[in-house]
C-alpha cells in the first residue's frame, strides 16, 4: 500500500534560495521540452529523457540538479499531455499546454535516489542532492515495515516549504472481515456534514470566522497598487487566510475519516458525482466547502488501511426512498422530516436517508442481516434524538472539547456507539 506523510521544512535563507533557483530552474527544462514537443513529432516521455545528458553539456546550470529531477520534470509534461487527451475523449473542451510562467511552478521531485531522512540527535533532517540537508519538522516516525519511495519538495504559496514523503508498505493491508459486525450508513449533506445509521450526526467545522478573515484579506488586497510592494505583502496575507481554511477544513476530515475506519467493519456511503454536484447553478459555494470528494478519497484509502470494507452505492433515491417499505416520496430540501404515507414510519430525513445507504452497501457485498422492523426504527430514531441533544454537552474526556460543532474526537459519545451497531448486526 502506498501513502504519504506531509511534513514542514524549515529551511535556512542559503537553502531557501537554494530550493528556490532548483524550482525555477525545472520550471525552465519544463518549457524548453514543452517548446521541443509543439515542433518535433513522435516525441515521447522515454525518448526526451534520453535527451537530458547532451542538454546538461550545453546548459551548465543543469549540472546543479539532481538527474531523477530532471527526469521527473520531463515526465511531468507528458503526464500532463496525457491528462489533457483523456480530457478531451471525456467531452469536454481542452486547449493545449502553456509555459509556466515563475508563479505557476511551485515543486520538484526526487524519485528513488538522491534524498536521505536523517534523524540524529533529535535533529531531522531531509538530506537533498545538490541542495543540502533541510531541517523538518518530524511529525510522525515512519513505520518500521515503511520505504520512503519518493519525495516531493513544494512551496506553498505563503512561502513555506514542505516535503511530500510517498511511503510505501511491504506488508499487506489487513483482511476484511467476511461476516462484518459492526457497519454504518452514512448520508453526507450541508447543514449537517454527516448523519450515519447508528443515529450520530457530525456538524461541519464551522469555516464562518476563516472565511470572515479571508475576505477582509481580500478587499485590503483590492485597495493596493498592483505590483507594488505592499500589494505582494498582501498576497502573502490572502495566501495564508486561505491555508488557514484549509487546514482547519482538512483536520476535521481527517478526524472524521478516521473514526469511521477504525470503528467499524463496513463503512457504506453515497458515491457521489462532487465535481457534477459542483457544475450545478446554484449553492456551489457550500457545496465546494463541503469537499465532499475529498472526504470520500480519505475515507477509502483510510478503510483499505485499517482493513475496513468501503462500499460506495449509488445515490438515486435514497432520501426519497422509505427504508421500512421502500415506497418513493417526493420531498423538497426544506423538509427535514421523513413521514411515509404507506407505512407510517416517521423518522428524521437524513436518518432515513442513512439507513438506505447501509442497506444498499449491506446488499453490495452479501452480507446477511435482520431487517430492521418498524418499531425498531422508530425507537433507534428516539434514541437519535436524544443522542443530539447529548452531543451539545459531550461527556468529559481527555480531549479537547469543540466550540461550534462536534469535533470529529468526539463523534464517538463515551459508552454509546455501539447501541445501533449491535441492531444491525
Amino acid at each position: 500500500m502506498r501513502y504519504n506523510y506531509r511534513c514542514r521544512l524549515k529551511p535556512t535563507d542559503e537553502l531557501h534560495e537554494r530550493l528556490a533557483w532548483t524550482v525555477d530552474t525545472c520550471r525552465q527544462v519544463y518549457n524548453h521540452f514543452l517548446h521541443r514537443l509543439n515542433r518535433v513529432d513522435g516525441t515521447s516521455a522515454y525518448s526526451e529523457q534520453s535527451l537530458l545528458p547532451d542538454l546538461k553539456r550545453e546548459w551548465d546550470d543543469l549540472k546543479d540538479v539532481h538527474s531523477k529531477v530532471l527526469q521527473k520534470v520531463v515526465q511531468r509534461l507528458y503526464d500532463n499531455l496525457s491528462t489533457l487527451k483523456g480530457r478531451k475523449e471525456n467531452g469536454y473542451r481542452v486547449g493545449e499546454l502553456k509555459w509556466k510562467a515563475p508563479q505557476e511552478y511551485h515543486s520538484i521531485k526526487y524519485s528513488q535516489t538522491g534524498f536521505k531522512l536523517n534523524n540524529t540527535s533529535g535533529r531531522p533532517v531531509l538530506s537533498l542532492s545538490t541542495i543540502g540537508d533541510v531541517p523538518m519538522v518530524y511529525h510522525r516516525e515512519v513505520p518500521d515495515d515503511a520505504t520512503i519511495k519518493e519525495v516531493v519538495v513544494k512551496q506553498e504559496p505563503t512561502g513555506e516549504w514542505f516535503a511530500v514523503l510517498g511511503l510505501e508498505t511491504e506488508n499487506d493491508t489487513p483482511p476484511k472481515p467476511e461476516n462484518p459486525e459492526q457497519c454504518v450508513g452514512i448520508d453526507v449533506g450541508i447543514l449537517k456534514y454527516a448523519h450515519d445509521s447508528d443515529g450520530t450526526d457530525v456538524e461541519g467545522p464551522g469555516l464562518s470566522y476563516e472565511r470572515e478573515r479571508l475576505e477582509r484579506a481580500q478587499r485590503d488586497l483590492s485597495r493596493k497598487q498592483h505590483g507594488s510592494a505592499n500589494y505582494r505583502k498582501q498576497q502573502r496575507v490572502v495566501a495564508q487566510r486561505h491555508a488557514d481554511l484549509k487546514r482547519k477544513r482538512r483536520d476535521f476530515l481527517h478526524k472524521l475519516s478516521n473514526y469511521y475506519a477504525r470503528e467499524y467493519d463496513l463503512v457504506a456511503v453515497e458515491d457521489l458525482d462532487a465535481k457534477g454536484l459542483m457544475e450545478l447553478p446554484s449553492n456551489s459555494r457550500n457545496r465546494a466547502s463541503a469537499a465532499w470528494g475529498t472526504s470520500l478519497r480519505m475515507l477509502e484509502y483510510k478503510c483499505e488501511r485499517e482493513g475496513t470494507h468501503y462500499v460506495p452505492v449509488d445515490p438515486r433515491g435514497t432520501t426519497k426512498e422509505c427504508s421500512n417499505c421502500g415506497v418513493e416520496t417526493e420531498k423538497p430540501l426544506w423538509v427535514r422530516e421523513h413521514s411515509c404515507p404507506s407505512c407510517g414510519f416517521e423518522a428524521d430525513r437524513d436518518l432515513n436517508a442513512a439507513y438506505n445507504i447501509l442497506s444498499r452497501g449491506l446488499t453490495e457485498v452479501g452480507v446477511v442481516h435482520p431487517d430492521l422492523m418498524w418499531f425498531e426504527r422508530a425507537e433507534l430514531s428516539r434514541h437519535h434524538e436524544r443522542r443530539v441533544a447529548s452531543f451539545e454537552r459531550p461527556a468529559e474526556t481527555a480531549l479537547p472539547t469543540g466550540t461550534d460543532s462536534v469535533p470529529a474526537k468526539r463523534v464517538l459519545e463515551t459508552g454509546s456507539r455501539s447501541k445501533g451497531a449491535e441492531r444491525l448486526s
